[in-house]
């Protein structure tokens, strides 16, 4: 399995913006030199309070001149909020300065907030995502592309620069909801997948489809899972167990809000049961947290853990969010980051 650290370059109260971008990347040059196989820019908008990461191709870049070796992975980039020629040019750029160490992880965003400070519909977001993305693919893919669309026209276009990767840089695409996992599967994208909102069996249920579809269309290979999910790994059990409780559960709350807020916002789907989701998440421990929503504890207990979900969700990789919640001290991360590398890793190789 290949391991990776979601990177949201969070703020922290009383300290500057510009001390986010400073630990950020100091995280990213430890992370390079234990071995970690890459990091994952997420993308947020109008919420200084948690994160400064509004840019992440901007921030991939910067890394890029920062790294030699570490993949460079965007987790996601929601590619509606912008215009699918530019994204594709600035995408197409980071993988060339990066050498081809680019992996272009896009979705839609499950919440309306950013497409409402942009001046946009978030109803239209599932039709211009499709739409951005064949747009993307083509422009890297042909010399030249003509292209006639609901949001946008082409013809005659030539994109430059070309990606390094050829023919492009690999894309992964976020699946939340259950009618998109067959859907990535006939087209044959590579997935993000989270236990966030739903139980490890109904994940375990949308991944089937997924395959199920994946195997009709007829693509080769096998079908290739990321997970994002929340990762602490610490020497002594007790407090592995105990140190990460606040800050992780902080984040399981703030998702219930936000997906109770949103339940009535233009463009939401009803199928999706934001507001039964919300109640699930309202009444939610932290033992039952622990036992398939996140990775902690020693590396026994973590490497213990993370197969069980492995062998569940067919997975082919790891997103360890080692500061979910954001209240995680610097040196408790440093240190988890490290036995993550060097205890845990090693038993996925």
């Amino acid at each position: 399995m290949q391991f990776g650290s979601f990177m949201e370059f969070h703020t922290r109260p009383g300290c500057s913006q510009a001390a986010a971008f400073e630990e950020g990347m100091e995280h990213i040059r430890e992370a390079e030199s234990l071995g970690l196989d890459g990091v994952w820019l997420a993308e947020s908008h109008f919420n200084p309070q948690r994160s400064v990461l509004s840019a992440p191709l901007v921030i991939g870049a910067g890394i890029a001149g920062r790294t030699s070796t570490i993949k460079i992975g965007t987790a996601v980039h929601v590619i509606p909020l912008g215009n699918p020629i530019r994204m594709a040019e600035e995408a197409a750029t980071l993988d060339q300065i990066s050498q081809g160490r680019f992996e272009y992880g896009v979705g839609r965003s499950g919440f309306p907030g950013s497409y409402e400070g942009y001046g946009m519909a978030y109803g239209e977001s599932r039709q211009r995502f499709y739409e951005y993305l064949e747009i993307i693919r083509a422009s890297w893919t042909s010399e030249r592309f003509s292209y006639e669309g609901e949001y946008y026209s082409y013809e005659d276009v030539c994109l430059t620069p070309k990606p390094y990767q050829q023919p492009h840089p690999p894309f992964r695409v976020a699946s939340t909801t259950t009618d998109t996992f067959p859907v990535l599967g006939e087209m044959g994208y590579p997935i993000f997948v989270g236990v966030r909102g739903l139980g490890m069996s109904q994940v375990a249920e949308q991944v089937a489809l997924y395959k199920e579809a994946w195997d009709k269309a007829g693509h080769q290979g096998e079908i290739d899972i990321s997970l994002r999910i929340p990762v602490y790994v610490g020497e002594d059990e007790e407090e592995a167990v105990s140190l990460p409780e606040n800050s992780f559960m902080k984040q399981f709350r703030r998702l219930g809000n936000q997906l109770a807020a949103s339940a009535a916002r233009p463009g939401t789907d009803p199928r999706e049961d934001r507001v039964e989701r919300s109640s699930q998440l309202a009444e939610i421990t932290w033992d039952f947290v622990r036992q398939e929503k996140v990775a902690v504890g020693t590396p026994d207990m973590v490497i213990e853990q993370l197969t069980r979900m492995r062998d569940t969700l067919s997975l082919s990789g790891v997103v360890a969010e080692l500061n979910a919640g954001e209240e995680l001290p610097p040196d408790k991360i440093a240190s988890s980051l490290r036995l993550l590398c060097e205890e845990v890793m090693p038993a996925f190789r």
